[in-house]
């Protein structure tokens, strides 16, 4: 039987692919309803670059999609994606991202209705962070989805979540060194039908216990596990 490829029924032009996205960043748009930018130089800044199109004031970067990127930092101390303050409806698919010093994506500060498709990571430590710290309460509204993503050695967070809902399916996780996925204050993870092979280290779910700024105990999270593959010794439970 004929495998079909993700899209396989539209053309790859931009308008084409909006409204696609599935998950809590389902509404991200990626232009449908307006201009299109392009970006069109690799400088830091100035004409036709992308900050110079996320400055602007009518709207270009009001729902976005990344697609079809490949992200290295090679060891520079910054996020490869940083989603920040009060962002919504944001799309990032078929990404391939490695090597920074700092996150390969952080989702925080009120920045919900994300969805997470279809990226290759590889190469990292702290792969990917949503809910800033404990101090910041107001990360409860978080809902992001991450679905067929390949984390493929990172060593951990695929995601590290606090405060917020996540659900993830069909991502496949291997040889990771410190955990898979771990649920930090208050945190709610949904996993379905996710693989996670393990490595050296057999532990894949962590919980991480820490007190929320307007609260007077500490808490955990709570991962669900439905239909899950576990592999090589691979531990869901603590």
């Amino acid at each position: 039987m004929a495998t079909k490829l993700p899209y396989a029924d539209i053309d790859s032009s931009l308008r084409a692919m909006a409204g696609r996205a599935e998950g809590f960043g389902r509404f991200a748009v990626g232009g449908a309803h307006g201009p299109l930018h392009s970006v069109t130089s690799l400088a830091d800044d100035g004409e036709g670059s992308l900050r110079e199109a996320c400055r602007r004031k009518d709207h270009y970067g009001s729902s976005l999609k990344f697609q079809a990127l490949f992200i290295c930092g090679r060891g520079h101390d910054v996020d490869g994606i940083q989603i920040k303050p009060n962002s919504k409806h944001i799309w990032i698919d078929r990404c391939s991202l490695r090597d920074y010093d700092d996150g390969l994506i952080d989702i925080t500060r009120q920045s919900t209705d994300i969805t997470v498709s279809r990226c290759y990571f590889a190469n990292h430590d702290k792969t990917m962070l949503i809910g800033a710290d404990p101090s910041h309460c107001g990360d409860r509204c978080i809902r992001v989805t991450v679905h067929h993503c390949f984390f493929d050695g990172t060593r951990q967070r695929h995601p590290r979540l606090r405060f917020g809902k996540v659900h993830l399916y069909n991502n496949y996780t291997r040889n990771w060194e410190v955990y898979a996925i771990c649920a930090s204050v208050e945190a709610q993870i949904y996993s379905q039908c996710n693989i996670y092979e393990a490595g050296q280290k057999k532990k894949a779910f962590e919980f991480y216990t820490e007190k929320a700024a307007d609260k007077e105990e500490a808490r955990s999270g709570l991962i669900i596990s439905e239909g899950d593959l576990v592999l090589n010794g691979a531990q869901p439970c603590p």
